[in-house]
């Protein structure tokens, strides 16, 4: 299963061809492409949802909020989606 979950902006990296930003996600910090959002709109404390290693779109708190939850409830694909996060390159 395929999920997007959300992650808070921590630092956004300078600008390079890689669009890169520190992404914390339920306390795990990763760098996270977000070459498809617009990275004018976007600064620390910003909530994304993510996949597969991009921000696919920005979310205000109260939608990260409730999609954290949701993810909650899925069980093992939510803990298989946070243990991918964890097994990537960190920070």
């Amino acid at each position: 299963m395929c999920l997007a979950i959300p992650g808070q902006v921590a630092e956004i990296l300078p600008d390079t061809d890689e669009q890169l930003a520190v992404i914390d996600v339920v306390g795990v910090k990763r760098k996270i492409n977000i070459g498809l959002l617009d990275r004018g709109t976007l600064a620390p404390g910003d909530w994304v949802l993510i996949h597969v290693g991009f921000a696919m779109s920005k979310v205000d708190e109260r939608e990260a909020a409730e999609a954290l939850a949701v993810l909650e409830m899925m069980g093992q694909a939510f803990d298989e989606e946070l243990q991918a996060v964890a097994e990537s390159d960190p920070v």
